[in-house]
């Protein structure tokens, strides 16, 4: 079949446009295992964060429909890079890959390399692909990832070279397509893609795109089905999840999304990521409290203590707003676990500035914290700011802070020893395999003895050692 007769032939609504696609590859591939006598693999490799790897659950979930065997391997019949670009030494990252990728294309003349997310919104990067690595086959970005199965039927059909469709922006959501979910016991959840905030020191907005939510009766029933497959914790997703119901034309809060869920019958545990301190209400601290099966968990990003920074930052709060936070979700939630982002040496941050970050450091006594040094993002407002802060001041920073933050963090894990806690077992331990690997409800890890039996079942563990940031356990009786 033609390109053209096969564009001509497909039904214009979603996600039935797809599902004819993936059939229509299928074909391709199976006539394609019979000339070579054995299946195809594909690998997808992520770069970046949970919502990429949700993201690649749903590419994994359409290729294995088609045909293909999962493999980890890059050295497979079909490769697919699914792009983070945060920072840019992350782009750097993959055209690294895209060396090794070549060699393993050069012995295999059907081999196929896609490459898709947040890094091909940059119209720099796709020129530079065009330029320098002629032979991927497949370019798309974040907003028609949904088109998957059409992009990659389009190009297995495609003798002229590189297929590239990128889209600026885009309001569509198409529900209801295959995914392959890597764990069979949890499973992320979008809730809402893009980005309205515009920090200044972030490219999210301008390759995620502008903030849309999901129908919650949509995030209901996929939830409900993942439940009936054997889900027992969810992660709901979204840029900035304390802002969910922009675009949805009944409004609905993140508050009372968390209640709809909640209600599902069968499902243990929901954690979420990431809240916008702007936008945490006193009704979301009060669906915490109240919803039994919310995690206790609260990953609050402070980026810098400084109201100042924080101005510069265009992150919408100050300081003292911040601590107000803190103290609300403490005296409502008495064991909550509160865990945070934070960049040093933000252009234009004094050692007053840096101070203001390490005084909230100790009066918040975060749990955990991802520390971050300032790196520059081309594309962004605080790449072009001026006072740009020498390296070696950074250097110095960075370390003070990392020692608080894991004097702080230590401490309060080690508070838990001598307790029993329910813990969801994830996986056999790699160093160990007499022992499993789980985690609190608060995310602390835990470690204890036991077998893949228990794997995907919350169980009791009493947390004999505290190890720094991780418990020794056992079952408890």
């Amino acid at each position: 079949m033609s390109i053209t007769d096969l564009l001509n032939n497909a039904p214009d609504t979603e996600p039935e446009r797809q599902y004819y696609f993936i059939r229509e590859a299928a074909k391709i591939i199976e006539k394609k295992e019979q000339e070579l006598g054995r299946k195809l693999t594909c690998c997808v490799t992520t770069f970046g964060c949970q919502m990429n790897a949700r993201d690649s659950e749903k590419l994994l979930g359409i290729l294995k429909q088609i045909g293909y065997e999962e493999t980890d391997s890059e050295n497979a019949d079909f490769v697919v890079y699914n792009t983070c670009t945060v920072r840019e030494n992350a782009n750097n990252k993959v055209y690294g890959r895209l060396g090794i990728l070549h060699g393993y294309k050069k012995k295999n003349k059907d081999m196929m390399i896609a490459l898709c997310g947040c890094m091909m919104q940059e119209p720099t990067v796709v020129e530079h692909l065009q330029e320098s690595y002629k032979f991927v086959d497949l370019i798309f970005g974040t907003h028609n990832l949904y088109k998957f199965a059409e992009l990659f039927t389009t190009s297995l059909l495609n003798k002229k070279g590189m297929i590239i469709d990128i889209w600026k922006d885009t309001d569509k959501i198409v529900e209801n397509l295959p995914i392959q979910r890597k764990y069979p016991f949890k499973s992320g959840v979008n809730i809402s893609f893009g980005c309205n905030n515009f920090c200044t020191y972030c490219i999210v907005p301008y390759v995620r795109g502008r903030e849309r939510s999901r129908k919650p009766e949509d995030i209901v029933n996929e939830i409900k089905g993942l439940v009936a497959d054997g889900v027992v914790e969810v992660m709901l997703l979204g840029q900035n999840v304390n802002s969910y119901g922009v675009g949805l034309e009944e409004k609905v809060t993140f508050a009372e999304l968390l209640k709809m869920v909640n209600d599902i019958e069968g499902l243990k545990r929901i954690r979420f990521m990431t809240p916008h301190p702007k936008d945490l209400s006193d009704e979301l601290i009060e669906a915490m409290a109240t919803l039994p099966k919310v995690c206790k968990h609260m990953h609050l990003p402070l980026q810098s203590g400084s109201t100042n920074i924080l101005k510069k930052m265009n992150r919408r709060y100050t300081k003292e707003s911040y601590l107000e936070l803190v103290d609300k979700l403490k005296k409502r939630i008495p064991d909550v676990a509160i865990t945070t982002d934070i960049i040093v040496g933000f252009p234009g941050e004094t050692e007053e500035d840096f101070l203001d970050t390490m005084d909230v450091v100790d009066k918040v006594h975060y749990d955990s914290a991802f520390t971050f040094i300032y790196s520059k993002r081309t594309g962004t407002p605080a790449a072009t700011m001026p006072d740009q802060v020498p390296d070696d001041v950074v250097k110095d920073r960075f370390d003070r802070l990392l020692a608080l933050v894991q004097k702080h963090g230590h401490e309060k894990v080690k508070g838990y020893e001598g307790t029993v806690q329910e813990i969801l077992v994830e996986e056999i331990n790699e160093q160990d395999s007499s022992l499993v690997t789980g985690k609190m409800s608060n995310n602390i890890t835990v470690h204890f003895p036991g077998d893949a039996s228990l794997i995907g079942n919350i169980v009791k563990v009493k947390l004999n050692c505290c190890k720094g940031f991780y418990y020794i356990g056992e079952l408890a009786e």
